[in-house]
This record gives C-alpha cells, structure tokens and sequence, in this order.
C-alpha cells in the first residue's frame, strides 16, 4: 500500500490581533486540519488544500506572520495510523454533535405529535431543521477523509430523521384534510 502524503503547514502569527489568528484557526479547522501542536497542522495531500493552503500561506505573510508548507510522509506505519486516528476522531466528535442534534430534532417530532400538532407552519419549520441537518452531515462527510467511527452511525440517524418527518408529514396532510 502507498503511503498517505499530508500537506505539513508550520506558522506563527502575531498575538495581536486576535481576531486574525482565531480567523487563521478556523479556516483551517474547517478544512479538516487536525494540529499535531500549537501552529502545527497537517492535512491529506490534494490540489484543493495544496492551493487553500497556497492562499493561507500568503494570508500569514500578510499578518506579518511566518510559515512553512511542506509535503510529508509518515516514518512508518504506526506514526501514519496515529495520524489517521486523530483524523477520525475529529471527525468522530462532529458526527456525535450530529447524532445529538438528531436527537432534539426527533425529541422535537415526537413533541409536536403528542400535542397532535399538524400543521402547515409546524411541518415547515421542522422542513428547514431537516435541511440543516442534512447540510451539516455533507459538510461532516467533506471533511471526513478516512471515514470516522461514527459515519455510518450518523447516516442511518438522518435517515431516521428524514422517515420520521415523512411520517410527521403524511399525519399533517391528514389533519389538513379533515379541516376542510
């Protein structure tokens, strides 16, 4: 098997402003970046982070800051797999935050059918939770390049979460049609 090739960014930025390396620390973040140590981070070898990363290190010399970028293998198999493990344990903690927001989302759809709630504007607004819900699992799955844990976990929620208001759904047009 060939080794993984990870893209090794090395920085250091002035303290101030804050708000500019917060800025720095999320955008990388939220490509997927895990941080070996403080300005540290590495991510999976391709052409869209070789070019992000591109864009970040000229954002850092902007700062006034400093970075290398370097493209790196692991020494051996064990260092390449603690690596992958924290890849997925980043993502693992995002998919249990997930798994959490389907359960108030199902909480939710329970509630409103206790209190045989079926309406139009009920049905909407847990519409546009769902939508959310689906939105933050894609954007989960970008970022989850060795597939985590709790991937599949989190799928087979959101498909609960998807049948549940199907049902929820069928029982609003039901109600509706009784009105009439």
């Amino acid at each position: 098997m060939k080794a993984q090739n990870w893209l090794l960014l090395t920085y250091k930025v002035p303290a101030e402003p804050a708000k500019k390396r917060i800025a720095l620390w999320r955008k990388l973040k939220g490509m997927g970046a895990i941080y070996l140590q403080n300005g540290v981070c590495l991510l999976p070898k391709t052409d869209d982070h070789t070019r992000r990363l591109k864009i970040i290190e000229n954002e850092i010399n902007e700062m006034a800051g400093e970075s290398v970028l370097l493209e790196t293998i692991a020494l051996d198999k064990a260092q390449e797999d603690k690596v992958v493990t924290r890849f997925k344990a980043d993502r693992d903690e995002e998919y249990v935050e997930f798994i959490d927001k389907c359960a108030d989302f199902e909480a939710e759809i329970a509630k409103e059918t206790a209190a045989k709630h079926f309406t139009y504007a009920e049905l909407e607004e847990n519409d546009v939770d769902l939508k959310k819900l689906q939105t933050w699992l894609e954007k989960i799955r970008k970022l989850d390049f060795y597939v985590g844990t709790r991937a599949t976990e989190a799928a087979e929620r959101l498909a609960q979460c998807e049948a549940l208001l199907d049902a929820y759904a069928q029982r609003v047009y039901e109600a509706q049609d009784e009105n009439r």
